[in-house]
């Protein structure tokens, strides 16, 4: 009985030595794992850095066209009414919350027409989310000025740092020609109000202009020194596929074309307006990070826009990867200048 007990208990040391040596090695092959792991992460940090270790393409300043639906029908628009979708309040926040996260400090709304939406309200309660909650710097909006009340500037223009009109001629005929026109609204009477109540609510005022066939010829210097905005963007018509250009495209900007020479030859005439900030298309293309409505990297490298997976469901890290964003071109274009009113050191 002894020698039955002694047997016993030698086997159960032999399996209890043997579990510690296959524990053992369970842990051991964890601990590979998980180096293994570690390193495969930081060959993806890696591939992410420029040489001088810093990430690249950080989200320093985005546009989310939120919205495509416009009430205006120009026929150079490289952001057209495809769809109708517009995500839910709470979703286009938790974008915006990790936009924030992975460096944002300036964010442009547009569309489409950004004021359509929910009379404006969609689009105020981002601005004040962005402004209150994320603290973000800079907040703006890119309009085309023709659903902007005074009831929107009492409620949200305390949180909004730039406000940018559209507008192209200061002759109706020629806006009208060029699509900017809805009935017999005064587009320039439009842009006058809203630059004055800009003032009011203590709003940096911009003015967007795209240069195309139709306005080449014409002399704005009186008119914009009038209106006094911080800035002039003048863009140079862009052809987009798929936008304005192709058969699957719901506008043909080929008629609005002009030249590299004639563009040149607007800024030329237009030289002595300090706030003018030319964007020829080589400056445009890929100089900016543009969120589409879903909340996707738009990339126009190849001409078209071809859209990254969603920052809701894969990040802003990797989605920003398939933007094809020209970081050096966006410094270039002067992108980055004083975009926070509070440093603008404007007189109201």
């Amino acid at each position: 009985m002894y020698v039955v007990l002694l047997c016993v208990k030698l086997l159960l040391q032999a399996c209890l030595h043997k579990a510690g040596e296959i524990s053992r090695w369970a842990m051991k092959l964890i601990a590979l794992c998980r180096f293994e792991i570690d390193e495969a992460r930081r060959e993806r940090v890696k591939l992410s850095r420029g040489k001088s270790g810093e990430r690249t393409n950080i989200p320093l300043s985005v546009n989310y066209h939120f919205t495509r639906q416009c009430n205006y029908k120009c026929g150079f628009c490289f952001h057209t009414a495809k769809t109708s979708f517009v995500l839910p309040l709470e979703e286009a926040k938790r974008g915006l919350k990790l936009l924030k996260a992975a460096g944002m400090e300036k964010i442009n709304f547009s569309g489409g027409e950004p004021f359509l939406h929910n009379q404006g309200e969609f689009l105020g309660k981002m601005v004040q989310y962005c402004k209150r909650e994320l603290n973000l710097p800079s907040v703006s909006i890119v309009s085309n000025g023709s659903r902007i009340t005074e009831k929107w500037f009492k409620s949200y223009g305390e949180d909004l740092d730039i406000l940018a009109v559209s507008c192209d001629s200061f002759d109706e005929d020629t806006n009208r020609l060029i699509g900017r026109g809805q009935g017999k609204k005064n587009h320039i009477e439009n842009l006058h109000k809203v630059r004055m109540w800009c003032k009011d609510y203590k709003v940096a005022f911009k003015i967007n202009s795209v240069i195309n066939r139709f306005n080449i010829e014409e002399d704005m210097i009186e008119e914009i020194r009038s209106l006094d905005p911080v800035r002039w963007k003048v863009f140079q018509c862009l052809l987009i596929e798929g936008e304005n250009a192709g058969e699957e495209a719901l506008r043909h900007a080929e008629t609005f074309l002009i030249s590299d020479e004639d563009f040149q030859r607007f800024l030329d005439r237009h030289k002595d307006i300090k706030c003018l900030v030319p964007e020829s298309n080589e400056k445009m293309r890929d100089s900016y990070l543009i969120l589409d409505e879903y909340m996707r990297f738009l990339d126009c490298t190849q001409g078209r826009k071809d859209p990254s997976k969603s920052i809701l469901d894969v990040g802003v890290e990797n989605a920003i990867t398939f933007s094809g964003f020209d970081e050096k071109m966006f410094f270039k274009r002067g992108g980055k200048y004083k975009w926070s009113k509070a440093d603008m050191q404007l007189e109201w």
